[in-house]
């Protein structure tokens, strides 16, 4: 599948929810705490999340990381969450009787939530260089350090 940038694309899946019957600016709060986290970890912040869209945000990373591992075949422990956004989905339009005769418009909003993870390679340690060559400008910089103290006194 070809990207904007041409730039090889990660592996990965996601999964999205639409028409959930929340605000998309209350959902927007709750999906701005997990973006770039760890898959695990922002199921666990969604989890003691107190808002009450952080229940329908946390159905769609969880579909999204059962999508990368059964359609993948991605382990779910090494996922982040590379992508998270609301757009705005149909608004219900409903009226509420008020005084003298008028009607109040209600404005029931409705907002479709992606949630897009894909797989981190995990950076291997590199090879450490032998002691002596990262000891040598340490020793430097401290007697270079020392005689700028006694030369200040």
């Amino acid at each position: 599948m070809p990207v904007k940038n041409d730039a090889p694309a990660l592996p990965g899946s996601r999964a999205v929810a639409k028409h959930v019957r929340i605000s998309p600016s209350k959902a927007r709060r709750v999906v701005n705490l997990v973006r770039g986290l760890p898959a695990k970890e922002a199921l666990i912040r969604l989890q003691f999340a107190p808002q009450s869209a952080s229940e329908q945000v946390y159905k769609v990373l969880a579909s999204a990381i059962a999508n990368a591992e059964n359609n993948e075949r991605l382990d779910p422990d090494a996922l982040l969450v590379s992508e998270a956004f609301v757009d705005e989905g149909p608004t219900l339009k409903r009226f509420r009787p008020r005084a003298q005769g008028r009607a109040y418009r209600i404005r029931k909003r409705t907002c479709h939530i992606t949630i897009a993870v894909e797989a981190v390679q995990t950076a291997r340690p590199a090879k450490k260089a032998s002691g002596s060559k990262k000891a040598a400008p340490k020793a430097e910089s401290q007697s270079a350090g020392a005689a700028n103290q006694e030369g200040a006194e």
